[in-house]
């Protein structure tokens, strides 16, 4: 008797990453040094990803913080393109799209240079009670 098993096939070229880190400021600032040093490793311009992860994982340690819950950075690489994603625990705390800020403001510009820097991002919900922001960017450069 033959059994069909069916994968999820990846390019060949698909390189993974994935970290818990905590959900503190400290932990953001990790997540954001880690990248780098992975996308060194992997021989990748770091340059704007280091600003997408710094901006989704501050969002994740103060926006998506619950007590005693970590949040999760992924980076996957295929070929030019490199997807990152934060996981968090308050999938009820959905990312406000982005507007203009006043000048002034302390705060609330976070995702408005996502949206400048990536090539796109989104939100994906699930599973209960996580969300994860993602953002795609193309790696260009040495």
């Amino acid at each position: 008797m033959s059994q069909d098993i069916r994968t999820h096939e990846v390019p060949a070229d698909t390189r993974k990453f994935s970290m818990l880190l905590p959900s503190t400021r400290k932990g953001a600032q990790r997540a954001r040094r880690v990248a780098v040093a992975q996308l060194v490793r992997w021989r990748l311009p770091y340059e704007t990803a280091e600003h997408v992860v710094a901006e989704l994982a501050a969002n994740a340690a103060l926006h998506g913080r619950l007590p005693g819950r970590d949040f999760r950075l992924a980076l996957s690489a295929t070929g030019t393109r490199l997807r990152i994603e934060v996981t968090d625990a308050r999938a009820e705390r959905l990312p406000i799209v982005p507007r203009p800020v006043d000048g002034d403001a302390e705060s609330g510009r976070g995702l408005l240079l996502v949206t400048t820097l990536a090539d796109s991002w989104g939100v994906t919900s699930g599973p209960f009670p996580a969300k994860t922001v993602w953002a795609e960017v193309e790696l260009t450069g040495p």
